[in-house]
């Protein structure tokens, strides 16, 4: 993936709308002008900010802008901005096989988890965790610098994260995941991906112990532990900055039961400001240093 100077971009929002008050939208065209001063040309989808509380419009209307982008050869690469709870509903009006036909670089986080694994299990093609808003939060500075090396220098600056291991030292496989709770939105439905073999990223924003050994639990009981080479944690926002305990590492040994089974920790992708990418859909080796 390589932009360039010129190169129009889609920004869409396949999750809840953006509330529709000022600040919000000074926020939207701040991202707007930060994407243009970095030599892009961004193009918003016409279902970004709210028409009633929640929605920006229906389901169809939504899978319809992403599809567009999509199918438009002149869009080199699209920005799902938002998050919430509202993204799945888009997932059976896409069709897969113009996604397939078309492939670009997508971008979302959080509930848009659900969007970029269906699409990886539908076309094969890899989708970015990677919130776009996070060029204009605190660590600005930072990101737009990581996003330049990255996405028109083929850098690895976005996508290069410290880890530690808690169990083994090596894992490989293809990543999967996403947000911990929005992943398993597509339990039960065609587009949830096979996990054998796959490196299972997880991460959250809120929720305390008792959630998160509910959630662990629900991928217990569907398998997934039996099938995959690893597991990834990012960033588990609320309960690191409750330093709550258990810690979340603790959490998932219990609930896996699995010594053997490697387990990495970083935080530095998820809901955080200063939240590094991950590629779903990809090829990754962690070492033990």
């Amino acid at each position: 993936m390589k932009l360039k100077a010129g190169d129009k971009v889609g920004i869409v929002a396949c999750s809840n709308a953006q509330p529709a008050a000022n600040r919000t939208r000074t926020h939207v065209e701040k991202l707007l002008e930060t994407l243009r001063q970095a030599g892009l040309d961004p193009v918003c989808s016409p279902y970004i900010f709210e028409k009633s509380r929640f929605f920006s419009g229906t389901a169809q209307e939504k899978a319809r802008a992403l599809m567009n982008f999509y199918s438009d050869n002149g869009i080199k690469a699209i920005f799902d901005l938002s998050g919430g709870d509202l993204a799945n509903e888009v997932l059976e009006y896409l069709d897969y096989q113009v996604l397939k036909d078309n492939a670009k670089p997508f971008f979302g986080y959080s509930d848009v988890t659900a969007v970029i694994n269906a699409i990886y299990k539908e076309t094969g093609h890899p989708g970015y965790l990677y919130q776009i808003r996070n060029l204009i939060y605190d660590f600005r500075i930072e990101q737009l610098s990581r996003f330049k090396d990255s996405l028109f220098q083929d850098g690895r600056a976005l996508f290069d994260f410290d880890y530690a291991f808690l169990q083994g030292s090596r894992m490989e496989g293809v990543v999967v995941g996403g947000n911990i709770r929005c992943f398993l939105k597509l339990a039960g439905t065609p587009y949830l991906p096979d996990f054998s073999e796959k490196l299972l990223f997880l991460e959250s924003y809120s929720g305390g112990a008792d959630r998160m050994v509910s959630l662990l639990n629900q991928y217990r009981q569907m398998g997934v532990f039996d099938k995959i080479n690893g597991i990834i944690l990012g960033s588990f926002t609320k309960m690191e900055e409750a330093e709550e305990k258990p810690e979340i590492g603790d959490l998932v040994k219990e609930v896996v039961r699995n010594e053997a089974m490697p387990i990495v920790k970083t935080r530095e992708i998820g809901h955080g400001p200063d939240s590094r990418a991950i590629v779903i859909g990809m090829p990754l080796t962690l070492e033990a240093n």
